[in-house]
């Protein structure tokens, strides 16, 4: 007898337990309907035990299957209900606009006697709750705020709960609007917070640009990020790195952000300020930016710092700090302020007070921080080698002037107004400029101390050009670089009286220095028309005292000559290759410097050799119509170790410019050598020939030719006569 195996149950969709039990009873039923196999026990248990097992199995893909659909139909079921959201939002919003309309109409319905119109209650407070989850949504991230289709839909919605708060608010009166005065009041205040903190989150994030690294938890803001963002937001240039000439453009949005984002903030801006939220639009934006214009200064490496640090800082580092000052302000009066003047016009378009009154706070505030260290540096301890650096301030501030009074020349009435803090920065800057041009020209003033009190008594090894000459004609050079802001501040800053080291006991003063000239031109530089010229002058004849007080220090007068010519060469040098020096000083007194610098040539060649030219005369070696040998070997004797003593020492001395050495071996040259030579001619002749004529001619013409251009090289050889072994 054939076994009828048993059909399994099928599938079901339902999810009910009564529709479980029925598969299961007709299951059973459909077992006990088959032909009956005499088994024994245990395949009989084995069997019912396989069946059971399928049971559950099948109970497994039932649920599991049943899970999936009832997935899918709530997934549907979302999206038909996201779809069926927006036209409801729409429709709702429509009605809105309608109980607005009316309300608008109805503005003195109180004043009239009319009935408040019926609230729309369900409506509003559809309204609302739609609107607030709207913005729970954005604030939990679930859902970007993108700038692609929801920024008009949400601000629209922003503007209508504002307008209905301020329209219920007529009827403040009336009970039955208070519900949904509070209701739309504390949803527009939710709307007005998450507004603030996309503002800040926009222009914080954006502002950021190159100067830190997009990726780093370092860049991301306390605020989440709740806008989504271009690719290329990252690779825009941060206004404050300094622009190449090529990125300059003429665009219609400023380079601070792209012009998407200034749109944005636009926006958002405007939607602030309708709903009345001034103070928190504004408070937020100054924090963004003033926090960018600082990080900006950051990136150029201008660092804030204290008073205390600027005094207590070596100068090398503080030079280096003026320097990075310098380009940082520059850079914020001429590219930060412009950009950020174009930004808040366009940000706050149609708000010129606002936009005005921020400019003004970030501007005044950043520009008084940047002043602290000029002002700062004008306070140091005056000493010589920071002239350079406080003119370099000087101008800077002077040359941005301008600039920055047409920064803040919109502000008429403010501008008008003595107390306003314009007018206030105007003073502070005029005030710095004042210290800075006083500190410079009582330090110029005080190269005169510096000469004055320069009065060693060790003269200057071979003749050198003495440090001194080179100091004061290195700093004049550079100071006459400067002549045209030198005679600036001389005009403006310089005191009547002289400073207190003018005033020093004129005993200490070197010899030879001319105190009576001194007193009279510095009493005339202050009616000078050019003052810092007639300054220079009284530096360049101090020095000229100076100089030749030191050379009496020489017992030799022709190394004083030496001496002289070396220092008033190098001066002279000075004046002819900088042309700045050479217009402010009198030519009257170049041409007498010229002169003297010829004297001391003559003198120092009459000092020097008009000994050894005697010893080639013929007078005296002639005796009753011959020539004496004796008296020719004792000149001959004379000549030798004149020129030896000669060569011994004056090797050794230094001319260090090579035309002055050329001009002066050329001239010694010209006149002893041929003279030599005819001595020779006229009377070696006389002497026996072999050892007498060895004995005392120790060198021909070209040997003494030789040893002339082997002078002032300061290389000293022990005598002639090793030289020519």
């Amino acid at each position: 007898m054939e076994t009828k195996q048993s059909p399994l149950p099928k599938k079901s969709n339902s999810f009910s337990s009564s529709s479980r039990e029925e598969k299961l009873r007709e299951f059973d039923r459909n077992l006990s309907l088959g032909a009956i196999k005499f088994e024994d026990r245990q395949e009989k248990k084995e069997r019912d035990d396989n069946k059971e097992d399928s049971i559950e199995e099948e109970k497994e893909d039932q649920e599991e299957e049943k899970g999936e659909e009832k997935a899918t139909e709530e997934e549907e079921a979302s999206k038909e209900n996201v779809e069926e959201s927006e036209p409801n939002f729409i429709a709702i919003s429509d009605e809105i606009d309608r109980f607005l309309g009316v309300l608008a109409s109805l503005q003195d319905v109180q004043d009239q006697g009319y009935e408040p119109p019926e609230l729309p209650e369900s409506t509003i407070e559809k309204f609302v709750d739609l609107l607030e989850k709207e913005i729970d949504t954005y604030e939990s991230g679930e859902r970007k705020w993108s700038p692609d289709h929801d920024d008009t839909s949400l601000l629209d919605a922003f503007n209508r709960v504002h307008k209905l708060a301020s329209a219920l608010t007529q009827f403040s009166s009336e009970p039955r609007y208070n519900h949904a005065m509070n209701r739309t009041g504390g949803v527009l205040h939710h709307a007005m917070a998450f507004l603030e903190d996309e503002f800040f989150s926009l222009l914080d994030e954006n502002s950021r640009g190159k100067q830190q690294d997009p990726g780093s938890a370092s860049s991301k803001t306390k605020r989440p990020p709740s806008f989504s963002r271009p690719q290329q937001q990252h690779e825009q240039v941060d206004r404050f790195v300094l622009p190449s000439a090529e990125s300059s453009t003429n665009e219609e949005y400023p380079q601070t952000y792209p012009p998407d984002i200034v749109e944005r903030l636009r926006s958002i801006a405007a939607v602030m300020i309708s709903a009345g939220y001034v103070t928190e639009c504004c408070e937020v934006f100054s924090v963004a930016r003033r926090n960018a214009f600082f990080a900006s200064l950051s990136t150029l490496g201008c660092e804030k710092i204290s008073i205390d640090d600027v005094q207590r800082m070596a100068w090398d580092s503080l030079e280096g700090e003026i320097v990075t000052w310098i380009k940082a302000f520059r850079h914020s009066i001429t590219v930060s302020f412009p950009s950020e003047r174009e930004l808040l016009d366009i940000v706050f378009s149609g708000h010129q007070d606002i936009a005005d009154s921020l400019f003004n706070n970030l501007a005044l505030g950043a520009i008084s921080q940047l002043l602290n260290f000029a002002e700062a540096v004008a306070m140091t301890k005056l000493s010589t080698e920071k002239l350079f650096k406080m003119l370099d301030i000087y101008e800077t501030l002077r040359d941005l002037t301008p600039t920055i009074d047409a920064i803040f020349s919109i502000d008429g009435n403010e501008e008008s107004s003595p107390t306003s803090p314009v007018m206030d920065l105007k003073s502070e800057i005029s005030a710095i400029r004042s210290r800075l041009g006083e500190a410079a020209v009582a330090t110029f003033c005080d190269l005169e101390s510096s000469i004055k009190t320069d009065t060693g008594k060790t003269p200057m090894p071979g003749g050198a050009v003495h440090p001194l000459t080179r100091y004061v004609m290195n700093y004049v050079k550079y100071a006459c670089e400067y002549k045209n802001t030198l005679e600036q501040v001389f005009k403006n800053y310089q005191k009547t009286e002289r400073p207190s080291s003018y005033d020093d006991d004129r005993d200490d003063e070197p010899p030879g220095s001319t105190s009576n000239n001194d007193n009279q031109s510095n009493d005339s530089i202050a009616d000078d028309p050019k003052p810092f010229a007639a300054q220079l002058m009284v530096v360049m004849e101090l020095l000229h005292s100076n100089l030749e007080a030191k050379s009496k220090l020489y017992k030799d007068q022709a190394l004083c000559n030496i001496f002289l010519m070396n220092n008033g060469g190098y001066v002279m040098k000075k004046i002819k290759g900088a042309a700045e020096i050479k217009e402010l000083l009198d030519d009257a007194w170049c041409w007498k410097r010229s002169s003297e610098l010829r004297q001391y040539h003559k003198n120092y060649q009459r000092e020097t050799w008009s000994k050894v030219l005697a010893c080639l005369k013929d007078e005296g070696l002639n005796v009753r119509g011959n020539v004496s040998k004796p008296v020719l070997k004792e000149r001959f004797k004379s000549f030798n170790a004149m020129i030896d003593e000669i060569y011994k020492t004056q090797s050794s001395w230094v001319v260090s410019d090579e035309q002055l050495q050329s001009e002066l071996r050329v001239s010694i040259s010209a006149v002893v050598v041929p003279a030599y030579r005819s001595f020779l001619g006229r009377f070696s002749q006389y002497l026996d020939p072999g050892r007498q004529t060895e004995k005392y001619i120790k060198f021909g013409a070209d040997d003494l030719e030789n040893c002339i251009d082997e002078l002032f090289d300061g290389n000293p050889f022990s005598s002639m006569a090793r030289r020519r072994t």
